[in-house]
């Protein structure tokens, strides 16, 4: 009887230290075989990925529990839990979304996620796909960089991507408004007067030296010949008023002289324009004084409602060297016209 109890103990023994040691051997010596076991159910459990505008979908990398060792069967090490449901994995989305893991960088490179593959641990850690990939193999088991947890599940995601997008989003929209109200603004500063005095004054200055180089990039370049081609077009504008006034000047009846005298009087100017000195008041009859040598010079009426001495306007006249071609025009005014001795 004691030797089957002893027997019996040293079989449990035996299976014991094979269980411990395969376990050690599956787990810690040798988990090359587990790594590339759950590598091939990655590939298998692998989702669709974004492409051509279609919907991402979230998936679960490894969904197959890997096999329990002897250990574990024999309850001597404890076994792995079971696999999240949906609703777990939503909880632990809402905890990462809550502890925002998507918007920091990953603590294993310490980049940002933008539209890199990421995937989410149970423990609601977040990290690239290939950081944590790299990780495991470094390090050789299957532990979570932050919490240190083993034997954790991982789900692809799709957060930082979204972030990501939201962000370039806003940011366009926000550079397309800030291009609008500056072409608004830019629009607005060029057409409308400011009402502050330095800014109106600035605002005048640019008007007139754009206007300024208009002029000046329409005009020839050679400065002489623009010239001379101004003076000719004044003289051809000269020539045509001159013929104008000559066919236009009729000589005024008896009711256009009363009319040009009553605006000589209105006016009240009784001083020769040539002379300076002063004129006969045509609207104040007086006597002929011998002794006042002033009195007996004539006075010319023109025309054109201007009083001069005669013997002043024939002398300008013949200083003018007028020709039957030429009339004379009247001094003050340029104008030509015809003449009443008053």
């Amino acid at each position: 009887f004691f030797q089957n109890v002893k027997s019996k103990g040293s079989n449990k023994l035996v299976l014991a230290s094979v269980a411990f040691q395969d376990h050690i051997t599956r787990s810690l010596l040798h988990p090359d075989l587990k790594t590339s076991r759950d590598a091939h159910t990655r590939e298998r459990g692998k989702g669709p990925q974004r492409r051509d505008g279609k919907e991402e979908r979230e998936y679960v990398l490894d969904p197959d529990p890997p096999s329990l060792t002897l250990a574990q069967r024999l309850g001597l090490v404890a076994s792995p839990g079971e696999r999240l449901t949906e609703d777990e994995w939503a909880q632990v989305k809402a905890r990462s979304v809550q502890q925002e893991e998507s918007a920091q960088p990953c603590v294993i490179c310490r980049e940002e996620f933008r539209l890199q593959p990421q995937v989410l641990l149970s423990c609601s850690h977040v990290f690239h796909r290939a950081c944590l990939q790299a990780f495991e193999r470094f390090s050789g088991r299957k532990c979570c960089p932050m919490c240190r947890r083993d034997q954790y599940e991982t789900r692809v995601i799709h957060d930082a991507a979204h972030l990501f997008r939201h962000q370039c989003a806003t940011r366009i929209q926000a550079y397309w408004r800030g291009y609008i109200a500056r072409k608004w603004y830019r629009c607005i500063k060029r057409t409308t007067c400011p009402k502050d005095k330095n800014l109106r004054r600035k605002f005048f200055e640019a008007k007139l030296q754009e206007l300024n180089d208009s002029f000046v990039r329409y005009c020839h370049t050679d400065t002489e010949a623009f010239l001379s081609d101004i003076d000719r077009s004044l003289s051809s504008s000269r020539r045509v008023f001159q013929q104008l006034e000559r066919k236009s000047v009729s000589e005024p009846q008896e009711n256009d002289w009363d009319r040009i005298k009553s605006q000589i009087i209105q006016r009240g100017v009784w001083d020769c324009p040539i002379c300076l000195t002063a004129l006969c008041n045509p609207s104040i009859p007086t006597q002929p004084d011998e002794s006042n040598p002033q009195q007996r010079r004539h006075t010319v009426l023109l025309s054109c409602s201007h009083l001069f001495h005669q013997l002043c306007l024939e002398a300008f006249e013949t200083f003018a060297a007028f020709t039957a071609d030429r009339r004379p025009t009247c001094p003050l005014c340029r104008s030509a016209y015809h003449k009443k001795l008053i």
